[in-house]
């Protein structure tokens, strides 16, 4: 079967990848192939695309992505995509303040020829002036730094059987109820910087787990983790503190059997150093790039894990 280029950064660290598939101009032929918008009924093609590369399908994460974001892709003549891509965007829609890009696939067969350059180019082109932010591997990053992107962070993959301590947590953490869903989406919209209540409020639907710390009463952090394969992705974290956030993964880690894999931003180094500690070994490392603005939004003292690196 053939391979694929995966450039999302969900593969980061992955043996194979060549930036060499979008460094080339276009043929004729290629260029002229539209770029359209992708939907949920596109979701058997998407999967089909990472299943090529040799790389699990991730049906459950391409369906989200692709209810709540805007999948762009590129049909094959032949049958199936020769590329797709997802933007998430975050912010009013008349004036968004964010949009994150994820999911970057070019198939093999049509590698070389510029097609990831092409769609991004397109990407780029239709979000105008919104800020845009995305998490890059590093045979991925020349491309993007090429087309105006910065790096301007890094996060760190880890992944493993999570060990317990015999003391226990330190801080109090319950499953989020709906009544907590207010609260939740005050606190993420603070530390994210923009508002994400399409994102959040799909999360007890798309997560395993959805759970939530307090201190007198209030929520102070919330964190979820759904199923990818065969791990748990925990994400998003948000936490008041490191304390809070080590809770948090705790008791996640607590209510499943299954590997635990984050990426935690690398300037959290006592999680970092924390969760290694506790059974969870680095896989990778992504760079964190922006277009258009220096910095993230937001609090990122208390940001320590994406819902997904796809999507922000």
């Amino acid at each position: 079967m053939a391979k694929s280029s995966y450039l999302s950064p969900e593969t980061a660290g992955r043996p194979g990848q060549s930036s060499d598939s979008l460094t080339c101009v276009p043929t004729p032929s290629l260029a002229a192939l539209p770029i359209r918008r992708l939907t949920p009924r596109d979701l058997t093609a998407c999967a089909d695309l990472s299943e090529d590369r040799g790389w699990p399908r991730e049906e459950h994460k391409w369906g989200f992505l692709l209810t709540a974001g805007k999948g762009y892709g590129i049909d094959d003549p032949d049958g199936g995509l020769v590329s797709a891509c997802v933007v998430t965007e975050y912010g009013p829609q008349d004036r968004l303040d964010l949009g994150a890009i994820g999911m970057v696939l070019v198939a093999e067969r049509h590698s070389r020829q510029g097609i990831g350059r092409h769609l991004m180019r397109h990407v780029v082109s239709a979000m105008g002036t919104t800020p845009l932010t995305l998490h890059a591997t590093p045979n991925g990053q020349p491309l993007y730094e090429e087309l105006g992107f910065k790096v301007t962070g890094r996060a760190e993959m880890l992944c493993g059987h999570f060990t317990h301590d015999a003391s226990g947590p330190s801080v109090a953490t319950r499953a989020a109820t709906a009544e907590d869903l207010t609260a939740i989406l005050r606190l993420d919209e603070e530390v994210f910087g923009a508002d994400r209540t399409h994102i959040i409020t799909r999360l007890p639907a798309f997560a395993d787990q959805l759970r939530v710390a307090e201190a007198n009463g209030r929520i102070i952090g919330f964190a979820g983790a759904w199923p990818n394969m065969a791990t748990q992705v925990v994400g998003p974290l948000i936490a008041r503190d490191t304390e809070t956030a080590k809770a948090l993964i705790a008791s996640l880690a607590a209510h499943t059997d299954r590997l635990l894999r984050t990426d935690i931003d690398v300037r959290h180094e006592e999680l970092l150093t924390w969760a290694k500690d506790h059974g969870l070994a680095s896989v990778a490392f992504n760079a964190v790039m922006t277009y258009g603005i220096s910095e993230l939004p937001g609090d990122w003292t208390r940001r320590f894990a994406p819902l997904t690196v796809a999507a922000g």
